[in-house]
């Protein structure tokens, strides 16, 4: 993999950190997109380069269609080819439907489906064989334990369609396209000491939270070589939270 170069949306905390770190050090030279800290967007860059990869950073906005393109462009050209991209970046607004606005709406679907959908659009554009789109989606696809998660789940959703029909359409040229589903994950935006840590502990099979790395494994498979007969599936990394 010591020519192979990635791009990770969201990769500046949480799971797309981990992910781009993986991708790193597996071989590949990575861009990470991030929308506003820029500290933790070079932090990362640093332990990229400190694994003798080359490390990027572009700021952009995934809910900004020209910025959710640009950036994946952007990455292509600067790393000199692109052959994995990872869709990460999302938002979560949870609440009962009768209080989301729409506003709400609108931001969730922009950056969870429209964001993904153009991204993964450009990058097919400059992909070859051997490419890899690999999505980032949600537990609450598979199992939703209680209210308040309608538009979130929703917007989840969708990528399954979108990672079938993306399997579909480039598997001619050699590209795969699959989705993964983590379950609870420790990170700064649900930690596992937090207020609703233990509630959710409790609705995996393992009786616990992931940790990022762990999901950072599974993409890191899809992304490689040996994923090559690998396409259009779904994968849950969840601790048997939809068991």
């Amino acid at each position: 993999m010591n020519s192979r170069t990635a791009v990770v949306t969201g990769g500046s905390r949480g799971i797309g950190a981990a992910i781009a770190l993986r991708l790193a050090e597996e071989g590949m030279d990575v861009a990470i997109t991030y929308a506003g800290n820029e500290q933790a967007a070079a932090d990362v860059v640093r332990r990229i380069e400190a694994l003798g990869r080359r490390g990027y950073a572009v700021r952009a906005d995934s809910g900004d269609a020209a910025e959710a393109a640009g950036s994946v462009e952007w990455a292509a050209d600067t790393l000199g080819r692109l052959d994995v991209l990872v869709n990460n970046a999302g938002v979560g607004v949870l609440g009962p439907i009768g209080g989301l606005s729409l506003a709400d709406i609108d931001r969730v679907l922009a950056v969870n489906v429209r964001g993904a959908f153009l991204s993964a659009q450009a990058a097919s554009e400059r992909m070859g064989p051997g490419g890899r789109i690999v999505t980032i989606g949600s537990c609450m696809t598979q199992r939703v334990p209680g209210p308040g998660g309608t538009l979130y789940a929703m917007s989840k959703s969708a990528l399954s369609g979108m990672t079938k029909a993306l399997a579909r359409e480039l598997g001619g040229r050699g590209i795969t396209a699959n989705l993964v589903h983590p379950g609870p994950v420790d990170t700064d935006m649900n930690p596992a000491d937090g207020p609703y840590a233990k509630s959710q502990a409790d609705m995996t099979a393992v009786g616990r939270f992931g940790r990022p790395e762990e999901v950072a494994s599974m993409v890191a498979y899809l992304a490689g070589e040996q994923a090559a007969y690998v396409t259009g599936a779904e994968f849950s990394v969840d601790g048997g939270h939809a068991a």
